[in-house]
């Protein structure tokens, strides 16, 4: 049986270009958001868990220019994409791309802030394409095993930040107490002020606090993006 090799998808943005290589995982809304949402500062040191194409290592490239950024990704035709895309853009002295199991990984680095767009689904039926079912389904990266990486990797003060569909997340943050992780800052997405919450971005840290801060985002109303979506995302987005 003869294989299909898969066309080249290009997705390009303000500062950088986005060439997924035929590896499967093409930018996502979930990605964007994820990556215009997390905080660093200063020359912070930044873990990309499950890098992909590199989107979040570039986003966290450009907005944070003295920050240094690992981006760690278990499928290779993924890494191989990443490279590129950090190499045809504006900061590939700072991003650091490598083929590696975060779970398996002997380095002890750790980090200021980590960021993840997480495998979410637990069960169910998986994507034929193997690599985008790696991708999205916890068998390659259980939410256990996602908290024990921060837990260890995590600097004193670090945080790190997620986006999950809301149900995985308020699993996660539940369990995230076992593994001595506290969520400090959640954000629930709705695409419409009508339709419920779909996606919920979390910061998670080592330091507890009394009281999470709590916000709400919507993306669309009235057919037309919203002022707080506009402003987050207007420094990717060419029609922003």
């Amino acid at each position: 049986m003869s294989s299909v090799k898969k066309a080249n998808k290009r997705f390009q943005f303000k500062q950088f270009t986005i060439e997924d290589k035929g590896c499967g995982m093409p930018v996502s809304t979930d990605g964007v958001l994820l990556g215009a949402w997390a905080h660093a500062s200063g020359d912070a040191s930044i873990l990309d868990i499950g890098t992909g194409t590199g989107l979040l290592a570039l986003m966290m490239a450009q907005r944070f220019p003295s920050a240094d950024i690992t981006a760690l990704d278990i499928d290779l035709h993924a890494v191989k994409a990443a490279k590129y895309n950090a190499e045809q853009s504006a900061w590939a002295k700072r991003i650091y791309v490598a083929h590696q199991d975060v779970k398996s990984w002997k380095s002890t680095d750790t980090f200021d802030v980590i960021i993840c767009n997480p495998p979410y689904f637990n069960s169910g039926l998986q994507a034929e394409d193997a690599r985008r079912a790696m991708a999205r389904h916890t068998d390659s990266l259980s939410h256990d095993d996602l908290l024990n990486v921060l837990a260890s990797r995590l600097s004193r003060n670090g945080v790190a930040y997620l986006i999950l569909p809301s149900y995985e997340a308020d699993q996660l943050i539940a369990k995230s107490h076992q593994h001595h992780l506290f969520c400090c800052r959640t954000v629930d997405v709705k695409t419409t002020p009508t339709k419920p919450v779909n996606r919920k971005l979390i910061a998670l840290s080592a330091n507890k606090k009394n009281e999470t801060d709590k916000e709400m985002l919507i993306i669309q109303s009235d057919n037309s993006y919203t002022k707080e979506f506009v402003a987050l995302t207007k420094d990717f987005y060419l029609k922003m």
